[in-house]
């Protein structure tokens, strides 16, 4: 056995986490070394010939099994400027990008739109350029979700389109190298290499400082993955390049994976367990977000508000927060750490002109101490997004959500005790295994309970690694699953609209964004609750400069007072610009 083999076995059996130079599957071109030139990965270039026999050559003599005992012994501390020595199969001169340039597609949520500025920033530290040109590309990153079986057909549908330009690439131009990146190379795995020849890189969610390594690698003709998942990666040295210059506000991952495994959830097995980033390097984030202008954070996390930071011994005293009343989890009740509350606190001290959101919580973690924060905060939005799924304490018993309707409900009441005013919404699944008409019926009811302001509705996807992929039965037919989610949706937006309405005639502070997409005359941003506000561009005044007339430019607060509401959008008129501290004493 190569010593290659005989580590990833020797991985695999102690449980380790990623090694510094070994990725899962790119390992499979060692079995055949002798000939992996030939065999494992052909390539059509000619000119790739001597540079694949050279790579071939140096990987089959080495590195040794010693190396790799090295690599995976426990981590130390480092600076994110030290510079990492290359594998022994690869120079340091192949590990620099050369100014070849990457073309990042992001689908999915709002992680993953973190996850392409923290790739970028990789590839960016490695001599990569950045394009937004797909034809001019070299390289071409695709950030993908596994949430729902849709979700990964747009992938498999934009591989073929890639197919065709890949095949049509000038021999005179470097090779095409197309990678999968995040959940859905995490997920599918070999299944990918082996359906789509022209996938070079698989990275999983844990891999992304590999990646100029797993490039290198592609260079060569062949194929390279890694797709190990961590029990401690949260990129905290890593500073996230914005991919939009103009934007006005930016996310901050500070925690990632999940512990929950609710039955129905893929991301436990895409995403790892939870581990949260240490709070001085999130504050760190923060701070250089604000220098750089930035008027609104959101802080995210698969579970954001379970946040804990046990970076250091002395926090491991910490009192632990309670659970909201009602609610239970699926794991041990864990002691100590640093918690969401102490972060909110410190994190809306970094700005007083900086908006704070976070998502997405889980219901099961908002104690008082945080409510009573995001009441106390002028600049920690009134908007809470509350994960309901169902209405039926029976199909959330299924779904292993740790709380019935009734206590959901009960913690709706006492967030909006708590916050007057706050905004709500809301995510909910259609069809869900085992689901009867009287669930579903409890579900459209609880819509019209809660009437919330927002909501992320979807048919059920059965995940393949999940709970109930193993133990339930997908047993209502998509045409059901389909009727179920129409109704829902046309409930929830009747709902909405209704919510909505409270805001005509009331002034509101909204951070511009920009231009209307549907009208260039018009101007769109949003308010404390996440809903989007557009009002016509128009001269207004200036409140810190009287007599000054101006026009709302990104990232200006104005105070908007709202004429007309549907369930997704509120309308208004201009009244002056302002600052997010003034309007709070004026309100």
């Amino acid at each position: 056995m190569h010593p290659l083999q005989c580590v990833l076995q020797v991985q695999r059996s102690l449980g380790w986490g990623p090694l510094a130079s070994v990725s899962w599957l790119s390992l499979r071109m060692c079995r055949a070394h002798s000939s992996l030139s030939s065999t494992t990965c052909p390539s059509p270039e000619r000119q790739e010939d001597g540079a694949r026999k050279d790579f071939s050559s140096r990987l089959a003599a080495g590195p040794t099994f010693q190396h790799f005992l090295k690599s995976a012994s426990a981590p130390q501390e480092k600076l994110s400027s030290e510079v990492e020595d290359p594998p022994p199969y690869l120079t340091m001169d192949e590990l620099l990008g050369r100014q070849r340039k990457v073309y990042l597609e992001t689908y999915g949520c709002q992680m993953n739109v973190n996850d392409t500025e923290i790739a970028w920033s990789i590839l960016q530290k490695s001599g990569y350029l950045r394009t937004s040109n797909l034809q001019e590309a070299d390289v071409i990153l695709l950030v993908t979700c596994s949430i729902r079986e849709k979700a990964e057909q747009t992938i498999w549908n934009r591989l073929h389109q890639l197919k065709a330009l890949k095949t049509r690439r000038p021999r005179s131009r470097v090779p095409l190298r197309i990678g999968i990146l995040g959940c859905m190379a995490e997920r599918l795995k070999e299944e990918i290499l082996n359906r789509e020849k022209m996938v070079d890189v698989l990275a999983g969610p844990d891999a992304y400082r590999d990646l100029p390594r797993l490039l290198a690698v592609a260079e060569s003709g062949q194929q390279a993955a890694n797709v190990l998942l961590s029990l401690d990666e949260t990129y905290a040295d890593v500073m996230p390049v914005q991919t939009n210059p103009s934007a006005t506000s930016a996310f901050v991952s500070i925690m990632r994976g999940c512990d929950n495994m609710c039955s129905y959830c893929i991301v436990p097995f895409t995403r790892g367990r939870e581990r949260s980033r240490p709070v001085a390097s999130i504050l760190e984030e923060v701070k250089k977000l604000s220098e750089q202008g930035l008027k609104e954070v959101t802080l995210l996390g698969q579970n954001v508000n379970s946040f804990r930071d046990n970076s250091e011994v002395q926090f491991n005293n910490a009192v632990s927060t309670n659970l909201s009343r009602g609610f239970t989890t699926n794991y041990k009740a864990k002691q100590g750490g640093l918690r969401f509350a102490h972060l909110l606190d410190q994190v809306s001290r970094v700005d007083p002109e900086m908006r704070i959101r976070f998502t997405s919580p889980h219901p099961k973690d908002f104690p008082d101490e945080v409510l009573q924060l995001i009441h106390e905060r002028d600049n920690i939005c009134k908007q809470i997004h509350l994960p309901a799924q169902s209405g039926s304490s029976r199909v959330l018993e299924a779904m292993r959500r740790g709380y019935s309707r009734e206590a959901y409900v009960e913690l709706v009441h006492h967030i909006r005790e708590s916050i007057p005013g706050v905004s709500l919404s809301s995510d909910f699944i259609a069809g869900f295994c085992g689901e009867t008409e009287e669930d579903h019926v409890q579900t459209v009811s609880l819509l019209r309970e809660v009437q919330y302001n927002m909501g992320f509705l979807f048919a059920y996807s059965m995940r393949q690694k999940t709970r109930a992929y193993h133990r339930l039965k997908d047993d209502v037919p998509e045409e059901v699953k389909l009727r179920r989610l129409e109704e829902l949706i046309t409930v929830f937006r009747e709902e909405a609209t209704k919510a909505n309405q409270i805001s005509v005639g009331c002034t509101q502070l909204v951070l511009v964004e920009g231009l209307s997409k549907r009208s260039v005359t018009d101007l769109c941003g949003r308010n404390d609750g996440n809903l989007k506000v557009i009002f016509p561009d128009a001269e207004m005044e200036d409140v810190n400069n009287p007599g000054l007339r101006v026009r709302a430019q990104p990232g200006d607060y104005v105070l908007v007072k709202i004429t007309s509401a549907s369930s997704q959008t509120l309308r208004g008129h201009v009244l002056c610009r302002t600052t997010l501290k003034d309007s709070s004493e004026n309100c």
